[in-house]
Parts: C-alpha cells; structure tokens; sequence
C-alpha cells in the first residue's frame, strides 16, 4: 500500500491529465462541430449513439443527456448491431458513433451497413486516421496525447474526452432549441431535481391542519390553537365569514408577549399578532416557497387562494419532507 501522500499525488496526476484532455478539446470546436449540431437539430428522426467497450459506457450517458433536454435518442451496441439490432435504425435517424482507436473490428463491420442505410454517421473519434474517420461525414476529433493510466491502456482521458464532447453537443441543442426549465421538469418527474422544477405549494399544504383564530380570539385560546395544530403558528381572520387574513401569531409572539410581561387574561389574538404575515399563493413552485422562508428566517408561510384568501399553511418539514433541501 502506498502512503497517503503518495496516493494524493496519484490523484492530482489524473485529474491534471484529464483537465488537458478536456482542454485540448478547445481547440477542435469549429466547422465540423457547427455541422453536427446543425444535422442533429435538423433532422425528423433520432439520434442512435453507438460504440463498444468503455465508449459504449459513455454513449449510454450521452443518451440518457439528449432524451433529457429535448434530443430523441436511442442507444445500439456496436456488438449487437451486426447481430440483429441494425433494426433500431429508421430512415431520419442520425448515427453518432464513438471509438477511441476507430478500428475495432466491431465499428469496421457496422460503419458499412450504418452507410448502406444513407444515415448521416458522426464520429467522436480519438484516431483521424482511423477507419471510422474515414468513413464518417462529420468527424469531431477528440484525440488525447496520454491516458491517465500510467500504463497508458486503460480509457480514462479518452473517455472523459467523449463525454464531455457529447455535453457539449447536446447543451448546443439545449439552446438551438430554447429549451426551458419547464421543458426540462416533463422529463424530470421524479426525484430531488424534478420536485424542485415542478412541485407547487397546493401540493404540499393541504397535507395540514388550516388552524384559524380570529381578532377578539382570547389569547388562551389562540395558545390551545396552536398547540393542537402543531404548526407553531395560526392565521389571524377578521371573522368566520371572512377569509381575508388579519395577520398571525407565532410562537415567537407568544414569547414576545411572556418576555414583556403582559397578562394573557384579557389579551385577544389582535393585541399580539404580526400584521404583516409572508404569505405564498397556493400556485406557486415551492422553490419559490422556501427560498422566501430562507431570507426571513421562518419555518412557515401562510398559503393564499387566487382570491387572496387563506387557505392554509405551508411548514418547512413538507419541504424537507420531499426531500427538496
């Protein structure tokens, strides 16, 4: 086992061959990239990325990146393509395909077919004087001068080399197609990511309790309110008729009121209540919902109807609950 200090260097030295990599790549954006830009947004079909080996690993992620942004694609494992898979192919589809070398004889038997068919091919290719160069209308070279790996054969640089030539491809996309966050959430239903891009305060407050007091609501009462809601706060109404907020009572009004000494006997909900309540409409994104609750420092937010009504409250433990933090 090496000592850590010789392990840390290990690790500095990959990512400095990795970052050159990527860095070189700076210099090969230009006419051939414009174009394969301009025939993937171009086209009425998909986009099937193909490749064997680790290049496969990375064109699994490149799909996965255009169907999330707005680019139909579909990945073909060169191996299987020339064992039945061709059949993936339809006759708008772009062809990317990805080899470090070029000449595996995989890509040498597919590439043909791929060309019989009339598809546009795309290489990604580490090799411009390889057979897949040769026979690809666009090329983007990312060649890379050494692997990370010391023996310079396992796909480390080469790959990162890929991947970050097919990010750049589909954020060129991304913006050729105007592609919104809204866009982004109807892909992203699920998880952290698409709570935040799409979940709205009406989806979350009506899990609670709506606790309600109103203005001549004795104090005590307006304490045994809160503390049966669990919320640690109320919405202050003028009456029972009228949902229009009066303001709210916290448990930091309470303490307020304990610290300044004053009898809770003949105290109404109006005596101690904040008039200016945060309040957020029922419609809007919860992002929006906490962010507001980060930059005043509260834990909860009075919800409103289109009218401007109360409806209820929205607590930070729905948020966290979500998992949206």
């Amino acid at each position: 086992m090496k000592s850590k200090e010789e392990i840390n260097a290990i690790a500095l030295q990959v990512i400095s061959e990795e970052r050159k990599a990527v860095e070189n790549l700076s210099t090969r954006i230009g006419d051939a990239f414009y174009e394969a830009v301009r025939t993937i947004f171009s086209t009425n079909g998909r986009v099937v990325v193909t490749g064997i080996g680790k290049s496969a690993n990375i064109a699994t992620k490149i799909v996965s990146t255009f169907n999330s942004t707005g680019t139909p694609a579909v990945f073909m494992h060169a191996a299987d393509a020339i064992h039945g898979d061709l059949g993936i192919i339809r006759p708008d589809d772009v062809v990317i395909c990805l080899s470090k070398s070029g000449n595996t004889p995989e890509i040498k038997v597919l590439l043909p077919l791929v060309k019989n068919f009339g598809n546009t091919l795309i290489a990604i290719v580490g090799n411009r004087d390889s057979f897949l160069a040769r026979e690809a209308d666009i090329v983007l070279d990312v060649t890379v001068e050494h692997e990370a790996c010391p023996n310079n054969l396992a796909p480390t640089s080469s790959t990162t080399a890929q991947l970050v030539m097919g990010d750049a491809l589909a954020v060129a996309l991304i913006e050729c197609r105007n592609f919104s966050a809204q866009d982004f959430a109807r892909f992203h239903p699920g998880g952290t990511l698409g709570k935040q891009l799409y979940m709205r305060v009406n989806d979350l407050y009506t899990q609670n309790e709506s606790p309600v007091v109103y203005a001549d609501t004795p104090v005590r009462d307006t304490i045994i309110e809160m503390t049966t809601r669990r919320l640690g706060c109320t919405a202050v109404l003028a009456s029972p008729d009228d949902r229009r907020l009066r303001g709210i009572v916290t448990d930091g009004d309470l303490r307020r009121m304990l610290k300044g000494g004053r009898s809770i006997d003949d105290l109404k909900a109006a005596d101690i209540m904040t008039t200016t309540p945060k309040c957020i409409a029922a419609t809007e994104y919860v992002v929006k919902a906490l962010a507001l609750m980060r930059s005043n420092s509260i834990t909860q937010l009075l919800v409103l109807d289109n009218d401007g009504n109360y409806v209820g409250v929205l607590h930070i433990h729905d948020i966290l609950r979500e998992g949206i933090i």
